[in-house]
């Protein structure tokens, strides 16, 4: 009995052993099963594949490519790493929007186009409207003809899904029109603007209600850009500015807008020669320096507070606007540093 027992014993003792020892056997760095998360930084860099003459090579294409930086402006010479730019775009609270400007209405959402489509799809089938004609590399969807309540006659709706100036954001616009005369082609304005209002507040405030909470278009994430409209960029003199592609009534009423949200004060403007006449205010005397404190040191120190600025809308030869921020004293030089951060503030702000 005695010898049973003791032998009990060393069986126990060797498995332990066994078992300890085998987590180095099969998880230690060299084991069977060991932690491989960290092999891609000894990975080799290889030549790319040369495919033969008369063979495709469609198949050998970049997986994951990596898209172009558009804000990546940087001072020639010494490299010195850039101050980050402020976080206030996409800062509202709410996720839909009604934009409004002149005639023109459209709603603007806080998530990626490949996120808009499905929703939109979504109401539509809720509400029991036959969707007739979809081109998602568009990001159009057109209706068959309604009969509406208390309406004279039937109406159809095109809906139109646009990136949004933002990077993620989308614009979502509704044509409306009768079933009157010509209906081979859309009109360029809806021929009752009470009905647009209707379908767009309505698509609004379904998108707002299950935001978060939809599913991807892969389709529509690939047709429509989320890369947004806005970038940071040099021109030939190294001189940067801010490049949006948007029409110039839209970008002068977005500029102003967003002047006001980046601590400056429009003092005078000139319409005719797209400009706008500034004073920088820096923080609020009630807030934190944030940023700025960050950026130039203790909020008694502010450079610039109190400076007269200029904002100039110029058109470019692609129909996209180049807005200018610079110093209206001559004798004071806005450094570029100090440029790009003023500039990423305003542009973080436009929509």
């Amino acid at each position: 009995m005695k010898r049973i027992e003791t032998y009990g014993r060393r069986l126990l003792a060797a498995a332990l052993t066994l078992q300890l020892a085998g987590c180095g056997y099969l998880f230690g760095d060299g084991g069977m099963f060991r932690d491989q998360s960290e092999d891609y930084k000894r990975a080799p860099e290889m030549a790319p594949i040369n495919v033969p003459p008369g063979m495709q090579s469609e198949s050998l294409q970049e997986i994951y490519p990596i898209p172009p930086v558009g804000s990546a402006v940087v001072s020639p010479g010494e490299f010195e790493v850039p101050r980050p730019a402020p976080l206030v775009a996409g800062a509202e609270d709410q996720a839909v929007r009604i934009q409004r400007l002149g005639d023109e209405s459209w709603a603007l959402i806080e998530e990626a186009p490949g996120q808009v489509w499905p929703q939109v799809r979504s109401f539509l089938a809720s509400a029991g409207i036959n969707v007739i004609r979809v081109d998602a590399s568009a990001g159009i969807m057109e209706t068959d003809w309604l009969t509406l309540e208390s309406a004279a006659m039937d109406s159809r709706f095109r809906m139109r899904i646009d990136q949004g100036v933002q990077r993620g954001t989308s614009e979502l616009h509704v044509l409306q029109q009768n079933r009157a005369g010509d209906v081979a082609s859309w009109p360029s304005q809806s021929d009752d603007a009470g009905q647009e209002d209707e379908m767009l507040q309505s698509l609004a405030q379904y998108i707002a209600d299950s935001a978060g909470n939809a599913p991807v278009s892969m389709v529509a994430e690939q047709a429509i850009s989320a890369g947004g409209r806005i970038s940071l960029q040099k021109d030939s003199s190294g001189e940067p500015y801010i490049r949006l592609a948007l029409p110039f009534d839209r970008a002068w009423a977005s500029l102003g807008l967003a002047l006001e949200k980046s601590d400056f004060e429009i003092t005078d403007r000139d319409r005719s020669q797209g400009i706008y006449y500034l004073r920088f205010l820096g923080p609020a005397a009630d807030e934190e320096g944030g940023w700025f404190e960050w950026l130039w040191g203790s909020d008694d120190d502010y450079p610039y507070v109190g400076s007269s600025f200029t904002a100039s809308l110029q058109e470019m030869a692609s129909d996209d606007m180049a807005i200018y921020l610079r110093l209206q004293d001559g004798e004071e030089k806005l450094e570029e540093g100090e440029r790009q951060v003023l500039l990423n503030l305003v542009k973080g702000n436009i929509n």
